[in-house]
Formats: C-alpha cells, sequence, structure tokens
C-alpha cells in the first residue's frame, strides 16, 4: 500500500518503506498533483509551477518527462492489474488516491470529526481527537519540496488549516479546564502570530484561571500596544471585555472561536 505524506517534508511509502523521489522539479510535480489529488491537473499548471512565466521552449515535453518519473514510481508495483493511480486526462493528469492514502486527507477527516465534537458541548472526546491530527504534522507542508506560486498557496492554504485546528483544539484543553498547560504553548504561538486577537484573549483567560491576574493584566497591555504601535488599531471589543472582566475581578469567560 502507498502512503503519501505532505505535511511536513514530501514522503512517499510503499509498505512502510521510504522511496521517495529526489530531483526537485520530480518533488513539485508529485506535489501539485498529491495537493489536488483526484482532480484533473492540466499541464499548463504544471509548466506554470516549474517555470513560472517563462517556460523553456520544452517545458511540456520535459514536463512530460517527469510525469513518466512519476508514474513509474507510483505504478511501478502494480503491473498486471487495470487500476492506475496516475492517468491521463484532458487537459492534464490525475493522480487517483484511495481514502487514507495523504496525510493531509486523514488530518482533514480528524478535524471535521474533532469539530463536531467540540459544537455538540463534548469537549473530552474533541481534545484527543484533534490532538491527534496536530501529530500528523512533522515539518513545514512539503518542507523538502521547492516550491512556486502555486504550490505556494496550497500550502499557505494548509498552515491556515492547521492553525484552525490548533484553535480548536486548544478551545477543547481550555473548556476542560487545562489552563496551566495551556500557558506556554499560547505564547509560542503569539511569537509566531502576533496579531491574532483570539489567541491573546486565551492566553488573558489562561493566566487568569491559573491565579496570574496581574500576568493576565500585563498580556492584555501587550497585545493593546502591539496593536497600537503597528497597526495603529484598539484591541477588539472582546479583548477589552475580558480586560473589564479580570479587573473587575468577575468570573472570565473561555473565549470560543467563531463559527
Amino acid at each position: 500500500m502507498l502512503e503519501f505524506k505532505v505535511l511536513g517534508a514530501l514522503e512517499v511509502l510503499d509498505n512502510g518503506r521510504v522511496c521517495t523521489p529526489t530531483p526537485p522539479k520530480v518533488l513539485r510535480v508529485l506535489a501539485l498533483l498529491l495537493l489536488r489529488a483526484n482532480r484533473v491537473v492540466p499541464i499548463e499548471t504544471l509548466v506554470e509551477e516549474l517555470w513560472g512565466d517563462n517556460p523553456a521552449r520544452t517545458a511540456v515535453t520535459t514536463t512530460q518527462t517527469y510525469i513518466y518519473q512519476v508514474r513509474k514510481l507510483i505504478d511501478r508495483d502494480r503491473s498486471g492489474t487495470d487500476e492506475e493511480l496516475l492517468v491521463t486526462k484532458w487537459p492534464g493528469y490525475m493522480l487517483r488516491l484511495p481514502a487514507g492514502a495523504l496525510d493531509a486527507d486523514k488530518f482533514e477527516a480528524l478535524v471535521t470529526r474533532g469539530r463536531t465534537h467540540l459544537e455538540q458541548g463534548r469537549a473530552g472526546e474533541a481534545a484527543p481527537i484533534l490532538h491527534q491530527a496536530l501529530n500528523l504534522w512533522t515539518d513545514l507542508p512539503l518542507a523538502n519540496v521547492p516550491q512556486g506560486t502555486i504550490l505556494a498557496t496550497h500550502t499557505q492554504s494548509l498552515m491556515e488549516q492547521r492553525l484552525r485546528a490548533i484553535e480548536l483544539r486548544i478551545q477543547a484543553d481550555s473548556q476542560l479546564g487545562r489552563h496551566v498547560e495551556l500557558i506556554g504553548e499560547l505564547r509560542e504561538l503569539i511569537a509566531e502570530y502576533p496579531f491574532n486577537e483570539w489567541l491573546h484573549e486565551q492566553l488573558i483567560s489562561a493566566l487568569n484561571h491559573a491565579g496570574r491576574r496581574s500576568d493576565a493584566l500585563l498580556a492584555y497591555q501587550e497585545i493593546r500596544s502591539t496593536l497600537h504601535t503597528e497597526l495603529g488599531l484598539e484591541p477588539s471589543t472582546q479583548l477589552q471585555r475580558l480586560q473589564h472582566e479580570v479587573l473587575s475581578n468577575q468570573p472570565v469567560r473561555v473565549p470560543r472561536l467563531k463559527a
């Protein structure tokens, strides 16, 4: 059984044995086919990814050579069967993947399950599923693949999906009272996403619930200063309301994600 990983370095596993191609442009072709699995990828799209706005005169022929190398890799153990994974289909090629062959698809399915449990008020069931989904990530997506504009757009989308999954998992853990455990992680995430006000809300709430009221107020002042200095903005109404709850020693709500 072939497995494909894109949530980190691109890897191809054949019954657990690594058989990832090494030529950079073959990797790029395979990556684009994987991220558009079960959909036709026009050859013009592959050419654009490989050469941008200045394709070589032999770009189409050379791309077809890369396709041949990918096909030889993934269909080499399927001789004698009528089922090909990589098929030619106008105006390009389609990589047909069965369910569970691509880690990004597993990730999406797990996040959907976790979100459903969370929306139904079952944080205890949501949290381990979301942890499992995020454990599929080992690095930045396609970390070993040179990327043109098309692949870069896909990887940015994957990073947005990862951030959303992190937010869902933090919400589940917070609802389970794991405030102290979240503080360090939230600080690291805020360093990566300094303008994500929801993450700041979670940090302020976690600090307050952990009995660190003064640190919670300092965290509010830090995001207020960052927004004012960098963007000329004031904190959102939700953040200001949270600060008021901490200042007045009211019960502090656990901030929830917007649907």
